[in-house]
Parts: structure tokens; C-alpha cells; sequence
């Protein structure tokens, strides 16, 4: 997500550039609001950011003040209707909103909308309608009010014809900051898309905060307490290694927890890979821990998308042949440690196992710089069922012999919570010990989707 208040600036390009910096959160839509004091206008679609708009699209959107988002679906149907932003008419105008995260009392919230005032399938729009829909409350009156009875994880951006909002859940899964531009102020997910439009980096958003920043300059609304829990899993894979999360630079989390990797589980190896490019950090960090030279022995492909990512499991497996391709002069009759930052569904490890196997390695050590993913997250990360996480049905052991390696090993999670320098308590590691900081109801587990069809037509943009 991205934001950005800035007068005199070409706010259309600015969110363009920021939302490109976050490109690697979500690759299946994109969307710009704007406004020019007078209306808001949306333009989104199915795709890429760059596939999305183009020059002559951004020169149409004209304005102070802009949010944007690109999409990962992980509830909801990968639709056009439900890309981001959302867009009610409120008041005298509209509301325009973008979210990260998960939400896990949708039905509940959705009950206190008419039924016809859904369109699509997400929680998004849930809170969007619900932000718009009372004529006697100003936008942040409305907020103030609703954000303390929602429960789960959200990161949010939204506007006004005049204001921008953020805000963050009480536990601050979610990453978002806030930077400063020369002639205003920006938003975003990460630090990196900061550096990426010239902002300089403020603060974070306080878990359980709102910023509203319009004419008057940035001011802060506590709407509850806060009981931080950010995601682990940020710095193991989410992140960009540019981006500094709770102080942390991420890259240097990921090369001390290789450093404390090759300590804690050591191998006879003649040279250590990584699996470009979310395990290039860790794999740094081994060859260094253990004095086993590093070489790149496998080539990315940069025009292929994050096979995690990917929507449904044909292309995840399509995606990963795509994406890599062994360097066999470099990994030819060599033993191989092949550092990658985690094991989810395993389909990525068997297929470059394989991979490298043909081309001529003699051995493949496997490690994993995160711990084994044992359970479900809720929060916002799309392995929604323990069916789907092979670390949550198989051993180690169990698994090294399905993804064919000669060994495996893990992090441990206290070796990988020391490397982030964040508190373990304040950290989410539900995926990894099944603490959930917020509670979720065992029967109602992964079944947070509003099940209705998308009447909507199709369209490129919506204003009001």
C-alpha cells in the first residue's frame, strides 16, 4: 500500500513508483485513487503495476493527494472486483481505502451493512462501506468508531476528497510507515518505497494509531491500546532486504540468521548457493558462518513473478521452472548447500532439488533460514489450511526424503527471533508455534469469506 498528501506534486506518478517498490507484495492487481479536492477518482485492473497504467493514464489523474495498492488475494476471489482500492460514495463524496491484512470477524461486520451494499467478496469492502455509509459522521469520526471493533490484521490507507488516513491494528502485524516529502507527506508499506519517491523516513505507524494528515499536517488518534505483535515472517521472506522494520534493516537480519544457521546445523559442502533471490541474504550469511566459499549456482529469471504468490498450485509449479535455472559449469560435481529462507507447500525445494540433481551435483544439502511453517496463518499470508504446509504433516527427515535432498535443516525459532533484535513477545509467530496473539474461533478457522457473487461490471475506473 502507498499514500502520499503532497500539493504542487504529481501525486499519480509518486504512488505509481511507490506501488512499483512494493511490486513484490502483491502481483495480482493494481490500483490508484486521487483527488483533487473536488472527486475522487479510481482507476484499477487485473495485473501488474506496469501493466496496469502507463504514461498517458497517469497524466490523466491529476491531483493532491493519491493512495494506491497491488493485490495478493487471501480472501476473495482474484477478480476485478475485488482489486484495490475500494471506492463508496460518503457524504457529500467518496471513500476510496486500500488494506493489508486479514480481518477475522467479517460476517460479524458485514452484519451491520444492508446486504445491498456489497459488491464483492473481501473484507476490504466491508470496512469501506462501513467507513462511508454514515451521512452524520466526518471521515475520521466514522473511523474512530468502527476501527475499535475490528479484529485481526490491518494495515490501512484512505481518503477523503481532502484527507489521507492511516492506520494500523492494535498488534501491528502488518507493516507501515510514514515519510516526508519536501511539499507533503507519504504512507507505505515498507521503508523501501520511501527511499524509492526521494520521502525521508518519519516513523512507523503506531499499532492501534490513525494519522490523518490533510492542510493542517500530520495528527494522531489512538483508537486503542497497543499490544504489538509483528509478523516474523516479514523478515524471513515478505520484506525487501532494503527495508528496516522496528529499527531492524532486514537484509541484516537475513545474513545474521545464515551466519547463526551454519553454526547451528553445519555441512560438508564445497560451495553454498542460494536460491535467488529471497535466499541470497542467508546464504551470504552461511559462507561466512562456516568458511564455505559462496557462488551464485542458480540464475532468476527477473520477469517471472514470486511462485509463493502465485494464485492457484498449476502455476506455482509452472512458475518455478520459469523462474530458476541451474548454472551447471558452477554446481557440476559439486557438493551443494542450497540456502532458501523457508519451506511452505515444498513444490519449490522438490523441483530445484531435481533440477540440480541433473545438472551434475553431487550432493544437495538443504537449508532453511526460518523454522518448519506448522500452522495456518490468519493474519494475511496465503497458506490458509495445515493440509497445504508439508512441515505440518511431515518430519524433517520425512521431508528431506520427499524433496529428494541428501539433508535438511531449520533455524531455530529462537536463533531467528534474535536475529530480527525485536522481543519475542513482540512478535507474531503463529505460523511457526501456533500462538496466535489474536484469538480465532477453532470452528470458524479459514472460513472468513464473505460467500456472495460480483454483480459489478467490469470497468477500468470509477469516480465520484
Amino acid at each position: 500500500m502507498f499514500g502520499v498528501w503532497a500539493p504542487g506534486e504529481e501525486v499519480s506518478k509518486l504512488t505509481y513508483f511507490g506501488l512499483y517498490a512494493l511490486q513484490h507484495r502483491g502481483q495480482e492487481s493494481a490500483g490508484i485513487a486521487l483527488s483533487d479536492g473536488e472527486r475522487i477518482v479510481v482507476y484499477k485492473d487485473m495485473g501488474l503495476v506496469s501493466q496496469v497504467f502507463n504514461e498517458a493514464t497517469l497524466e490523466s489523474l491529476r491531483g493532491h493527494l493519491a493512495i494506491g495498492h497491488c493485490r495478493y488475494s487471501t480472501t476473495g476471489s482474484p477478480v476485478w472486483e475485488n482489486a484495490q482500492p475500494t471506492f463508496y460514495s460518503a457524504r457529500e463524496g467518496g471513500l476510496a481505502l486500500g488494506h493489508n491484512g486479514n480481518l477475522i470477524n467479517t460476517p460479524e461486520l458485514a452484519a451491520m451493512l444492508p446486504s445491498d451494499r456489497l459488491t464483492a467478496t473481501t473484507d476490504t469492502e466491508v470496512l469501506t462501506s462501513l467507513l462511508a455509509s454514515n451521512p452524520d459522521r466526518t471521515t475520521e469520526e466514522a473511523a474512530m468508531e468502527l476501527l475499535p471493533k475490528v479484529k485481526g490484521a490491518f494495515s490501512l490507507v484512505f481518503m477523503d476528497e481532502d484527507t489521507l488516513y492511516a492506520a494500523r491494528d492494535p498488534q501491528g502485524i502488518r507493516p507501515l510507515v510514514l515519510g516526508r516529502l519536501d511539499s507533503g507527506w507519504v504512507v507505505a508499506s515498507e521503508t523501501a518505497a520511501l527511499d524509492i519517491v526521494g520521502a525521508t523516513v518519519v516513523r512507523e505507524v503506531e499499532p492501534g494509531e490513525m494519522l490523518v494528515i490533510n492542510a493542517n499536517g500530520v495528527s494522531a488518534k489512538r483508537f486503542t491500546p497497543a499490544e504489538p505483535k509483528g509478523c516474523l515472517f516479514e523478515y524471513v521472506y515478505l520484506a525487501r532486504p532494503d527495508t528496516t522494520i522496528a529499527g531492524r534493516n532486514v537484509n541484516s537480519a537475513r545474513v545474521e540468521v545464515g551466519r547463526r544457521l551454519a553454526k547451528e546445523h553445519p555441512a560438508e559442502a564445497d560451495i553454498v548457493i542460494p536460491v535467488p533471490e529471497s535466499g541470497t541474504p542467508a546464504a551470504v550469511g552461511y559462507a561466512e558462518g562456516s568458511g564455505i566459499p559462496f557462488a551464485q549456482g542458480l540464475v532468476k529469471n527477473s520477469y517471472v513473478g514470486r511462485t509463493f504468490i502465485q494464485p492457484s498450485q498449476t502455476l506455482r509449479e509452472l512458475g518455478i521452472r520459469l523462474k530458476l535455472n541451474p548454472l551447471r559449469d558452477v554446481i557440476g560435481g559439486k557438493r551443494l548447500v542450497v540456502v532458501d529462507d523457508s519451506i511452505v507447500r515444498g513444490n519449490t525445494q522438490r523441483a530445484l532439488v531435481r533440477m540440480l540433481r541433473e545438472a551434475g551435483a553431487a550432493e544437495v544439502h538443504v537449508r532453511i533460514s526460518s523454522p518448519p511453517v506448522l500452522w495456518p496463518c490468519y493474519y494475511g499470508i496465503d497458506f490458509a489450511t495445515k493440509a497445504e504446509l508439508i512441515a505440518g504433516n511431515l518430519s524433517t527427515e520425512e521431508i528431506c526424503r520427499s524433496i529428494g535432498a541428501d539433508s535438511l535443516a531449520y533455524i531455530g525459532l529462537d536463533e531467528l527471533i534474535s536475529a530480527t533484535e525485536v522481543r519475542k513477545d513482540r512478535l507474531c509467530r503463529a505460523c511457526f508455534d501456533g500462538v496466535y496473539p489474536i484469538e480465532v474461533d477453532e470452528d470458524s478457522r479459514g472460513k472468513y469469506l464473505l460467500e456472495k457473487s460480483c454483480g459489478t461490471p467490469k470497468s477500468a475506473s470509477v469516480s465520484a
